[in-house]
This record gives C-alpha cells, sequence and structure tokens, in this order.
C-alpha cells in the first residue's frame, strides 16, 4: 500500500510542476506578443495584413525579363520579405502575360499587382518634335553614347522621372523600394526600412551615388538653373549646391545616386515643387533631345529640395546591379553577407559621390562631419 501512495504522491507532484511551474506551455507563444526588432507585433506582417507603413515594391519590367524578374525577387524574398510580406507593383507599358503573372505570383506570400502604363506617360508629348529627337538620336550614335538609339529607354526614364507615382496602383502606397531584373541582394535585412524612413522622416535612400555620362545630359544643368531662377524656393538646401557642382554651380559635375535601388517618399515626388520642376524639364525637351536620365533628375531635386538628414544612405544594404555593388564594411556586416567589401563602389573614384554627400554639413551646422564619415566608409578589417 506504502508503494501505491509513493506513487501516487509522485504523480501529483509532476501534475503540480506541469500546471503551476510550466502551465499552458502548447499555446504560451499565441498568448504572448511578439515582436520585431522594430518593436512591431509580428502579426502586422503577416502576408495580406496592413503592414505598418503603406509601402511597396515598385517594378517597370518587361514581359521578356521574366526570368531575370524572378532571379530579383528571389533574392529580395530570401533576403528580406519572406519575414515582412511588403506588396509588389508591377508596371509595364503594355498588358502583362498570363505566364508572366502566374510565375510572379508564385515567388512570393505576398500581394502582388499588376497595371499597364497610360498611353500619354509613354508617348511623345506633343510639343516634341520627333524628326528632330530622331537626328538626336542618331548624333549620340556617333558619339558612341549607351542607349543612343533607343526610344524606349527614354520614355522610361521620362516615366520614372514624372509619372510613376502617378498611376492609379499607387494611390494607397506612401513609400516604395524600386527593384529591377537580375539585381542581387548580397545580405540579409532584419529590419523593415520603409519603417526606419517613417519614424525618421527620411525622403530618399539609395546605395549607390556615381558620376552621370556628361554626353547624356549636356544641357540639363541650363535647365535646372532656368528653373530655380524662376522658383528660388526650390531650393530648400543651398548646401546641395556643393555636391552637384565643384565651382559655385556653374557646371554638374555629374553626381546622383543610382535609381535602379531607390527606397523613397512618394510625398515628396507628389509634392507641388517637384511636379513643377518635372514640368519644366518636360517641357524643355530632354528626355527626347538628348538622354535624360531619371537619376540624375531625381537626385537633383533630392539635393536641393530635401535637408541632408532627409536622405538616407543604405550602407548596410549589400546590392548589385551590373557593374556596381554596395557592400557594408563592417566586421559585424561580414556575418550577414557574401559580397566582398574592397569591391564595393564607395572606394572607386566614379563612386565617390557618395562620400561627398555625407562630407556636406549636417542642417544648421556649418562645420562638416568628416571624422563620423571616414568612420562610416572605414573598411573594417
Amino acid at each position: 500500500m506504502s508503494a501505491k501512495f509513493a506513487a501516487l504522491h509522485l504523480l501529483l507532484g509532476l501534475l503540480l510542476v506541469r500546471f503551476v511551474y510550466w502551465p499552458c506551455d502548447t499555446h504560451a507563444d499565441s498568448k504572448q506578443p511578439v515582436t520585431t526588432r522594430d518593436g512591431i507585433d509580428a502579426s502586422s506582417y503577416l502576408p495580406g495584413t496592413p503592414k505598418p507603413v503603406r509601402a511597396a515594391f515598385v517594378v517597370l519590367v518587361r514581359n521578356s525579363e521574366l526570368a531575370g524578374m524572378k532571379r530579383a525577387m528571389r533574392q529580395v524574398e530570401d533576403r528580406f520579405n519572406n519575414k515582412f510580406n511588403y506588396p509588389y507593383v508591377f508596371l509595364n507599358d503594355v498588358a502583362f502575360t498570363e505566364e508572366f503573372k502566374l510565375e510572379t505570383t508564385a515567388m512570393t506570400k505576398a500581394n502582388v499587382t499588376f497595371g499597364e502604363i497610360p498611353q500619354k506617360h509613354w508617348s511623345y508629348p506633343a510639343w516634341i518634335n520627333q524628326t528632330y529627337a530622331g537626328e538626336c538620336r542618331k548624333e549620340m550614335q556617333r558619339q558612341g553614347v549607351f542607349y543612343a538609339l533607343s526610344e524606349s529607354y527614354r520614355h522610361m526614364c521620362r516615366f520614372n522621372s514624372g509619372f510613376f507615382f502617378r498611376h492609379p496602383l499607387l494611390d494607397e502606397i506612401d513609400y516604395y523600394w524600386r527593384i529591377e531584373p537580375d539585381v542581387e541582394y548580397s545580405c540579409d535585412i532584419d529590419y523593415d526600412p520603409f519603417l526606419y524612413m517613417h519614424r525618421n522622416d527620411i525622403k530618399y535612400g539609395y546605395t549607390i551615388a556615381l558620376h552621370e555620362y556628361p554626353e547624356t545630359i549636356p544641357t540639363l544643368w541650363k535647365t535646372v538653373k532656368e528653373f530655380v531662377a524662376l522658383n528660388p524656393g526650390f531650393v530648400r538646401h543651398p548646401a546641395g549646391y556643393s555636391w552637384l557642382s565643384e565651382d559655385g554651380g556653374e557646371t554638374y559635375n555629374g553626381c546622383h545616386f543610382w535609381s535602379n535601388f531607390e527606397i523613397g517618399s512618394l510625398a515628396f515626388f507628389r509634392s507641388p515643387e517637384y511636379l513643377a520642376y518635372f514640368d519644366h524639364l518636360d517641357r524643355a525637351g530632354g528626355f527626347f533631345y538628348e538622354r535624360w536620365g531619371d537619376a540624375p533628375v531625381h537626385a537633383i531635386a533630392a539635393a536641393l529640395m530635401l535637408r541632408k538628414e532627409e536622405v538616407h544612405w543604405f550602407e548596410d544594404i549589400g546590392y548589385y546591379h551590373n557593374p556596381w555593388t554596395n557592400c557594408p564594411q563592417s566586421a559585424e556586416s561580414r556575418l550577414r553577407c557574401h559580397c566582398d567589401p574592397s569591391k564595393s563602389a564607395v572606394h572607386h573614384y566614379w563612386a565617390s559621390c557618395t562620400k561627398d554627400w555625407l562630407l556636406l554639413p549636417d542642417s544648421g551646422a556649418p562645420e562638416n562631419n568628416s571624422q563620423s564619415v571616414s568612420q562610416t566608409l572605414q573598411n573594417s578589417s
């Protein structure tokens, strides 16, 4: 009898431990708020749920680029979006094929939408002399300019400069992340860049800043100066001139943020100031008579309209678009990246615009912050 009593006593003791000291263990996680490192309930990032920021990946892509687009999506999903599930918005100047829609949708759990660009946003405006534009393209070909003869490239640059943010599929979107086919992401991204920008009042983010080919934009800076003369209030960040010009604003040095990677606030592009700026450039005809790219158009506006603190270098995002790469430099970053820090564009003269931007004085501070910049750029070993 004593043995049975001892066994019963042991059983009651185990049950006491189970329910008092270790209660409901199988459901404990579901009752506790699970948060990300950003302090946001993880359920906000489940597929199909409203996200903490109204944001999306925005992709301008052709049907023929399906394979490269899937490679890029695989990178984005593996490195970031399988944890955050932000939606994709695909845009094309023609209807997407069923094959394209089916296969890209299969690459993600996030919501995916497809839109066709209005013809008025991908065609010659009435004021463009198309015969003269054709002659200009031939002259640029003789000069050896990249995409010299391409009309579609010019429509793309004009669309990305002044129309992508007006597409109806982006009406309910506040921030965008631009993605292109065949780009690579070499580092895990364990935080929400959209939320980071929103919380820190950042309007524009980039990874690589380069010098533009001057033969593609011979009259761009002249046209910008004409606009500024008519609209002096456009310039809210006078220090930006020293990033754009090395002779007091007389000429443009070509510095721009490489726009195949952008994370930005659509409110910036939708502002009356930016719209007036784009309209002035568009009327000048340089998108077609020359080969103005959206990168310098965006960058000039950002440098002159935004405070330095409203433009952010995503140094921690490993990114590659042929032929340039951004690779984080710190030893800590190497634990989550597979890129080679020594090959990062920031070490190359042609991409020195990144360093030059960081060396600008902070808003309200006359001195530059060269010490903090040198620490950021230092190649830790």
